[in-house]
């Protein structure tokens, strides 16, 4: 068959197309479905493919939009995909790859000529599309069975019931695919859609019941990461000598219509990413999130949103509560394993968030597990290459880290996870380390970046937030944590003196002259006070909670204390600085009593020393 991609360009003039799309009516008994549908090439794996492909069709597409009202060619299509797919899990069973190949192909030109239907038309027009016989020109049945409903069910059932074999895998990912597609509509509309057609039979009806097994299938799709076939396996059995003719009717078919797409073939870049990747896992991830993510009917709440909220873990045997519709288990472990893994797409963080903020019995799974390194590192490694990321990835990976640290088990146990040599944390060799201190050193730099970089007022927050939630409980802080809380602070100080400086000469500036607008200094200021004052919450909650469990922190704030100084009689942090400054006078006068000259080793044993003598009740609580 033939290999040549520049064919692609062959495809508008295509005979079995422009029949397809022209102004005749084919029927769906017509021998033409067998030769329309007898194409084969592989799918396209690349948005550069995809674009190739629907470029080159786009004409076929919109021929078949104007004459489709006359033809009902569309609604023979897809009762021909509907008819075939009755039988698609026999022929699996049976391994009947003709059957299933060809199925595939006629449910990859509905989903291509959906994709164009859906750019150029409403729903409302779409829907009538469906409709459209070849009784009497451009008429309307409405006794017609819906057809619209009939295929978002069928995808469904295709979806959930059909075998995930090597020759059943291409049509799974097609399935999901226009789902995904159907769903799309979204993306032509300004405001939210709240009454849309798939929607509204997607959430009643007869989809309805399947909203628990699609959720769970498309979970385990994701969990499973199946890789797709080697090309060549899963559509015809290889040629033998003798060809038979069938094999040889599909070759001469293929490429006069559609030639064998190589695009990305061997030996590409594009073939070799994709290869690494598993499509259906990525599809399907793609669909659950579009699903989770529906708005709720007037009258009924998203029941796919319900079942992502309400599934349990398969060894939890407790009966669900009648009020709970759309229930399932799954497997918590093999879930928090696939999500581990697969972080670095933001989708799979966008699903990690989800099920995290909406599903209580993943939350307390997961924060009870006892690796939960596996699943921070991946976070904070997005965290760190956050130059690398777009700014959603960042977001969510924040807010993840916020939803955890809300839980003080959490909070205790990231300090006794000890981490040895963190690669891809490159500032400075972190030989062992807890995976409490890393986590400070990684948002501390968030903020740092964020400082010079984006400016961003709401990323500081979050940070800032996700630290003041651990503060009470920071344990043994690594040097080089306790170094940069301190450090953090430094450049807060400075940035608040610059502004200060600033804010004060464009005052006496705008004394001699009245014209000049002022730039708004007093807000910046407020902000950076603002976060000034959290860090020193942080720094105080710390000192006020855990100061024996911290002699590195006593250090690096004995070593900057000058810092500090001027923030002892500002009136906006009189309140917060005390404990601060009777830390720093208690320890100082015991290192004065030491003498002069002392090593880093003698000031860490006066400090410990000096926390055992330090009487609790002189520190004020950190609430009080």
């Amino acid at each position: 068959m033939g290999s040549n991609s520049s064919r692609i360009g062959d495809l508008p003039k295509n005979e079995y197309l422009k029949k397809l799309s022209g102004t005749e009516s084919v029927s769906e008994n017509d021998p033409f479905w067998n030769q329309l549908l007898s194409f084969s090439f592989p799918a396209p794996t690349s948005s550069t493919e995809l674009k190739l492909l629907e470029e080159a069709t786009i004409s076929v597409c919109r021929s078949l939009v104007e004459n489709n009202p006359r033809t009902g060619n569309l609604g023979a299509l897809i009762k021909v995909f509907l008819s075939r797919t009755k039988e698609l899990k026999l022929s699996a069973e049976c391994q009947n790859h003709i059957f299933i190949w060809q199925t595939h192909n006629a449910l990859f030109i509905i989903c291509c000529l959906l994709k164009v239907f859906i750019c150029e038309m409403s729903e409302e027009e779409l829907q009538l599309h469906f409709t459209y016989e070849e009784k009497s020109p451009g008429s309307y049945n409405s006794d017609s069975e819906d057809l619209l409903e009939e295929l978002l069910c069928c995808l469904m059932q295709l979806i959930t019931d059909i075998p995930l074999l090597d020759i059943t895998y291409e049509i799974s990912v097609e399935a999901v695919s226009t789902m995904v597609v159907f769903l799309s509509c979204q993306l032509f509309h300004k405001e939210v859609l709240r009454q849309s057609i798939s929607h509204k039979y997607l959430m009643r009806g007869r989809c309805l019941p399947y909203t628990s097994k699609l959720v769970k299938t498309l979970l385990y799709n994701f969990i499973r990461q199946e890789k797709p076939p080697p090309p060549g396996t899963h559509v015809l059995p290889q040629q033998s000598d003798g060809g038979g003719l069938l094999y040889g009717l599909a070759s001469g078919v293929a490429t006069g219509l559609w030639t064998v797409f190589t695009l990305g073939g061997v030996g590409s870049k594009v073939a070799a990413a994709s290869e690494l990747s598993s499509p259906l896992a990525n599809q399907s991830l793609l669909l659950l999130l579009v699903l989770a993510n529906l708005t709720d009917a007037a009258d009924a709440p998203n029941p796919y949103r319900q079942a992502i909220m309400s599934f349990k873990n398969t060894q939890d045997s407790s009966p669900f509560p009648s009020s709970i519709p759309h229930a399932f288990q799954i497997n918590f472990n093999s879930l928090y394993m696939a999500l581990c893994e697969q972080q670095t797409s933001d989708q799979a963080t966008l699903l990690l968030y989800t099920l995290l903020h909406q599903n209580s019995n993943i939350r307390t799974y997961m924060l009870a597990r006892t690796d939960m390194e596996n699943l921070v590192l991946p976070i904070l490694e997005i965290l760190y290459h956050v130059e690398e990321r777009n700014s959603h990835h960042v977001y969510m990976a924040l807010i993840i880290l916020l939803i955890l640290t809300e839980d003080d088990g959490f909070n205790r146990s990231i300090h006794e996870v000890m981490l040895k040599n963190i690669t891809w944390y490159s500032e400075r060799v972190l030989t062992e380390i807890s995976l409490g201190s890393l986590l400070i050193l990684v948002v501390i730099r968030t903020i740092q970046y964020n400082m010079t970089r984006t400016r961003d007022k709401y990323l500081h927050t979050n940070c800032l937030a996700a630290l003041a939630n651990m503060s009470a409980q920071f344990r043994s802080l690594h040097q080089y944590a306790a170094q940069r809380i301190v450090s953090l602070f430094s450049l807060l100080s400075k940035k608040h003196n610059k502004v200060l400086e600033q804010a004060t000469q464009s005052l006496r500036g705008s004394l001699s002259s009245n014209d000049v607008p002022l730039p708004d200094y007093a807000q910046d200021l407020n902000v950076i006070e603002e976060v000034i004052r959290m860090m020193l919450e942080i720094i105080n909650s710390c000192l006020t909670n855990s100061l024996h469990h911290n002699p590195n922190l006593v250090y690096a704030l004995l070593y900057k204390r000058d810092l500090f100084e001027q923030f002892r009689t500002h009136p906006s942090f009189q309140d917060i600085m005390q404990n601060i400054d009777l830390v720093i006078t208690f320890f100082s006068s015991r290192l004065l009593q030491a003498g002069a000259e002392l090593s880093v080793e003698r000031v860490l044993e006066i400090i410990k020393q000096g926390v055992v003598a330090l009487p609790k009740d002189r520190l004020k609580s950190a609430h009080s």
